[in-house]
């Protein structure tokens, strides 16, 4: 399996969109500051994962989240989790 992941920073409240095929062991690197990006941002909280059966599908998810149609798909299923 793979993963499509949304991060939220704790002291930024911004958001880190990624993927992996190794969720545990990404969320690790990001927490020690591994990953440039958001080396500086944290700490990070795991709010939303999604399961792939493909690389090819967790990248192709990843990226759509990161356009404006995606972004407010990802933003109804993040308000959904709240409620």
């Amino acid at each position: 399996m793979y993963y499509v992941y949304v991060l939220k920073s704790l002291k930024t409240n911004r958001y880190y969109i990624g993927s992996t095929k190794d969720i545990d062991r990404r969320l690790k690197e990001h927490q020690s500051g591994f990953s440039r990006y958001t080396k500086s941002r944290g700490p990070w909280e795991l709010i939303y994962k999604e399961e792939k059966v493909t690389l090819n599908e967790a990248e192709k998810r990843e990226q759509f989240f990161k356009t404006g149609d995606g972004r407010r798909v990802l933003k109804k299923i993040l308000g959904q989790l709240a409620s």
